[in-house]
């Protein structure tokens, strides 16, 4: 694997088969990346496929679909593929080659052999020799070696010569930190909080599933944030590099390396039977993405609130983040959490139609809240979530068998004694708003759920989000019978003035300075047409998009601080 011109993004690609002894060969690109529950469809990046036999003649072969080949072998003992990959996306699943660094997810661009993905798979890399080469696969010189295709695609590596590492032990385990990009990360203060989170998730599960494992951070320029799990490893796109060390930034940092690691175990070991093995030819239909995204996002979150990492303040804004997801996502009422995983095929991590889906991550960690403080209720704080999911890792994901969806009922019913069949069918099976189960567990932890009024005008009075879109604002979502709804606006209007005053970026201060008229005039370009829009305020009063906001209750009972101790605990 070499670059020969660097800048233009294509990685050099030649794949050595031996062994050879068929008339015929197959080869598979993946069309999908673990982790990312949509097709890929790689092979739109590849350009120009050639093959030759051990004496450099060209074999003759054709493509039997997008992504799979068939070479003519006959004769041929052993074989050479060449292709290039384009590899111009940096984030933290997929491919980027320029003149500082080799990034690359072998699952983008490493097709196998069909009938031998179980032999070992060695990749050379032909790099300058002031790189530094990053992988959690097993290293001799610059040759990565794997025992196995899908260790190979689940090893990124990155080839570069300004890689800044670092590394802490827990356990006696090795945790490597490597950034790549333009920042000054504080390692002392990163090993510091790393070291507590990982301590903490290796008590949760009592050991851990490698004997080392990597970290590795891309660091843009930009606001960004995106981490991909891998069992040995993980890759986190985040920025902008100035801002790492501190505030929200840092926060980030923290949130999505805890979640990434919690998978080391959630869906890189504990899989569902859909998934077990990986059929990287097409989808993966799986019913159960609250378990292998939904309970991740809640202990990524949990976790450092347990392990001391964040404080309750912390804790409980990211908690408020997923409840203002959930009660912003009209999509609730229309397809349940299991048939919203089964979806993430068809247009999971898009926008989508409105109204359409709900989401597994912020939707799933709110049903891992409510099992827990429920299970805890259930066995007077003894046992927790965190019984069922230890049970998943002893019985499935240590055994390498695959859960099923009954089986994650039959867990849940076996820790807490009692029948959970109704609350599955209910807020995991049906489209649901999840209140009226979350206050009553909220008010079993002493904590107050409180539903505050939307500071912005367009949100709470009038029921639509809208983002600046050059000096205007276009609207991005718009609350059913609400008065925007009422007027005829709908998401992608771009909104260009109001009473006849056009916008430089001040939308909101516009509204909220003629908010005491009946009625606002909205100059709109709809799929570029221009439209006049009469904005009326909700005669009933009636307000939107609320802010959910937790706060501990000051008069709380003792009984509510000793099991807010045992969930913190547990």
């Amino acid at each position: 694997m070499h670059q020969k011109n660097p800048a233009s993004h294509y990685v050099y690609i030649d794949m050595l088969i031996d062994s050879v002894s068929q008339d015929t060969l197959q080869l598979q690109l993946p069309a999908w990346r673990p982790g990312r529950y949509e097709l890929g469809n790689f092979a739109k990046n590849i350009k120009r496929v050639d093959v030759f036999n051990e004496k450099n003649e060209a074999l003759t072969f054709h493509k039997l679909n997008k992504d799979l080949w068939e070479i003519n072998s006959k004769g041929a003992s052993s074989i050479k593929v060449t292709y290039s990959y384009y590899s111009a996306e940096l984030n933290a699943g997929a491919c980027y080659a320029d003149t500082a660094q080799l990034y690359m997810n072998p699952v983008h661009c490493c097709m196998y052999v069909v009938g031998r993905m179980n032999e070992e798979h060695c990749v050379e890399l032909t790099v300058p020799e002031n790189y530094k080469i990053v992988c959690s696969l097993k290293k001799e010189g610059n040759t990565l070696i794997a025992k196995d295709f899908d260790e190979l695609v689940d090893s990124p590596f990155v080839a570069s010569e300004k890689i800044q590492s670092d590394l802490y032990e827990v356990n006696s385990i090795k945790f490597h930190l490597h950034f790549i990009g333009e920042c000054k990360p504080d390692f002392k203060l990163i090993k510091y909080h790393f070291s507590a989170f990982t301590q903490k998730q290796i008590e949760f599960w009592n050991d851990f599933t490698t004997d080392e494992y990597h970290f590795i951070f891309h660091v843009l320029p930009f606001k960004f944030y995106h981490g991909v799990e891998h069992i040995k490893n993980t890759v986190i796109a985040i920025g902008p590099g100035y801002a790492i060390n501190s505030g929200k930034s840092y926060e980030d940092v923290l949130g999505v390396s805890c979640h990434e690691l919690f998978h080391s175990w959630n869906i890189k070991t504990i899989r569902p039977v859909e998934m077990l093995p990986y059929d990287y030819t097409k989808e993966n239909y799986a019913k159960t993405g609250y378990v292998y995204e939904g309970i991740t996002t809640y202990y990524g979150d949990k976790l450092l609130f347990s392990s001391n990492v964040f404080s309750l303040k912390q804790y409980f804004e990211t908690l408020q983040e997923r409840l203002t997801k959930h009660f912003h996502n009209f999509g609730r009422y229309n397809l349940s959490v299991a048939d919203s995983s089964w979806e993430t095929w068809l247009d999971g991590y898009l926008p989508g139609a409105p109204y359409r889906k709900t989401n597994i991550y912020d939707e799933g960690s709110l049903i891992a809240f409510m099992l827990d403080v429920k299970i805890l209720q259930a066995t007077q704080n003894k046992k927790a979530l965190r019984d069922v999911c230890v049970l998943l890792y002893e019985r499935f994901g240590k055994k390498g068998n695959g859960y099923t969806e009954n089986n994650i009922i039959e867990l849940v019913n076996e820790v807490s004694g009692q029948d959970f069949t109704q609350f599955f069918k209910t807020f995991v099976y049906s489209p649901q708003d999840f209140e009226v189960e979350l206050k009553p567990c909220f008010d079993y932890l002493g904590i107050e759920f409180v539903k505050q009024n939307n500071t912005n005008d367009c949100e709470n009075k009038y029921g639509f989000k809208v983002m600046d879109n050059g000096l205007n604002s276009r609207i991005t979502l718009v609350a059913p019978y609400s008065p925007a709804w009422k007027a005829g606006l709908f998401a992608g209007d771009e909104i260009l003035a109001v009473n006849g005053i056009f916008l430089k970026n001040n939308f909101n201060n516009w509204l909220q300075y003629f908010g005491d008229k009946d009625e606002i005039i909205l100059s709109v370009n709809s799929a570029d047409q221009m439209k006049t829009i009469f904005l009326q305020k909700d005669k009933k009063g009636n307000t939107y998009f609320f802010t959910p906001v937790l706060k501990v209750k000051m008069d709380a009972e003792n009984s509510s601080k000793v099991n807010f101790e045992a969930w913190k605990a547990l």
